[in-house]
């Protein structure tokens, strides 16, 4: 079990480490390869976009072709990605890597939890899932840091060099040490993949095109109608199928749903926020790039502090109290950042709102994956696992447009002052999202509760569709 919670959690740990590490270097790309703001944003939302659309596809395909298998091969297309945007040398270039990075992230972080669930029994697998959250925090919190460190250091071309020899020493001790399993399947749901996947796509290329082309543009407009309907053809299809590769009937489980709504608002406030801070105190405030790595930290590594013990006390108390509170904790942190945020700010009186902040977010991360886990099969966990890491990577393309958008409408890059009161407005929407949350995290299932609900593992006789009431 340890071997397999290790080599996981180093997985998530690159996942993660690659949303985030780029976010301190935004200020050098945008001087080296004269990046425009939406170069920038793409820079981060390629990786996010491609990660949202193909989670679901990660996830199935570990289910059908074996989850030791795709994790290798996830871990393979990542590292190869990473080479090829560290010798990028143009913007555009760095995007498609990054992209193709996402590809590979999206076979590796759903088949994460998938190996740790298959290796644990339930009664063991909140304090596991929380060491995986606290490794995938340290991932988060270390990014700004090590971003930093190395822009400031070497170049920012070795924030990708970085993941060369990480990821090739965990795929072949992964190849070694972990046992191969597979879901129940016998087939694998192609049409669901194509129809999930067009549909995503097109709801999250909508954000990310708006602050260029408009909200109200031919082309967002359409992009947001494409992916509605493409998302309500993989419903129906879904509906009909035998083997689906994600059973609606999982929706109508409490657990399930809220824990999803959950992540989705936390991440659509979190990964815009990232975006936004990481400037702001270089731009804003003036420091250097390891610099404000270094002082983000406070916000940051709580949940590589948190997030373990949160796990471990879900087990004995549930995971709706942390879910709550994390929302919470995190709108309020948010809030008090844009309170009193102003030109020349101190540092010190920004960390007790980051330190708030980053202690909800540290609540979340665990519960969130744990409930969608508990709330289905055992077989079924790279199900419940990619669809919840496919809306928080959509929450987090949502996150960064959205904020992006509300910047561009109050501030701008001309001046410190400028930036700053772009960076307000977004702080304020950053900080009522996960308000929004809130109503999720009622309405999600107590500890008794979670218990109570029946779990039928699904047979080809009694189709998936049918297999939880």
């Amino acid at each position: 079990m340890v071997p397999t919670l290790i080599l996981a959690s180093l997985g998530s740990f690159l996942a993660a480490l690659d949303v985030v590490v780029v976010a301190t270097a935004l200020p050098a790309l945008r001087v080296d390869m004269d990046a425009s703001l939406g170069d920038l944003e793409w820079m981060l939302n390629a990786y996010n976009l491609v990660f949202a659309c193909l989670m679901m596809t990660g996830a199935a395909l570990g289910d059908r072709l074996g989850r030791r298998r795709m994790y290798v091969v996830g871990l393979g297309v990542f590292v190869a990605a990473s080479v090829a945007a560290a010798l990028a040398g143009s913007a555009e270039a760095l995007i498609v890597a990054r992209a193709v990075q996402g590809a590979g992230a999206a076979l590796v972080l759903p088949l994460t939890l998938t190996l740790i669930s298959d290796a644990f029994p339930i009664e063991k697998r909140g304090t596991a899932v929380g060491i995986w959250g606290g490794v995938t925090g340290l991932g988060v919190s270390s990014g700004p840091v090590v971003g930093g460190a190395i822009v400031d250091g070497i170049s920012w071309q070795w924030i990708f060099w970085l993941n060369v020899p990480v990821g090739i020493v965990v795929m072949l001790l992964s190849l070694v040490l972990l046992r191969e399993s597979r879901g129940t399947r016998p087939h694998l749901d192609i049409v669901g993949l194509i129809l999930v996947g067009i549909g995503l796509f097109s709801l999250t290329w909508a954000p990310v095109r708006a602050p260029e082309v408009g909200w109200g543009s031919a082309e967002v407009l359409t992009a947001f109608a494409v992916g509605a309907l493409f998302i309500g053809l993989f419903v129906g299809w879904e509906r009909r199928t035998p083997y689906p590769m994600l059973p609606l009937a999982y929706f109508r489980s409490r657990g399930f749903t809220t824990a999803n709504g959950v992540i989705f608002f936390q991440f659509m406030s979190l990964i815009g926020s990232l975006f936004m801070i990481t400037q702001f105190f270089q731009i804003g405030l003036g420091y250097g790039p390891l610099e404000a790595g270094l002082r983000i930290l406070v916000w940051m590594a709580m949940p590589m502090i948190v997030a373990p013990i949160a796990g471990a006390l879900a087990d004995k108390f549930g995971n709706k109290p942390f879910m709550f509170l994390g929302l919470l904790l995190q709108g309020v942190g948010l809030g008090w950042l844009a309170l009193v945020v102003k030109p020349g700010v101190s540092y010190g009186t920004l960390v007790l709102p980051l330190i708030i902040a980053g202690v909800g977010i540290a609540m979340c991360f665990p519960t969130t994956a744990n409930a969608v886990v508990a709330a289905v099969p055992p077989d079924d966990a790279g199900v419940a696992a990619g669809t919840n890491n496919a809306l928080r990577e959509v929450g987090g393309v949502f996150s960064v447009a959205i904020l992006a958008a509300t910047f561009a409408e109050y501030g701008s890059y001309v001046s410190a002052e400028a930036f700053t009161d772009g960076f307000k407005a977004a702080m304020v929407v950053a900080a009522i999202l996960p308000l929004v949350g809130l109503v999720a995290a009622v309405m999600a299932p107590s500890k008794a509760q979670e218990r109570a609900a029946p779990l039928v593992v699904p047979t080809p006789q009694r189709p998936l569709a049918r297999a939880v009431d």
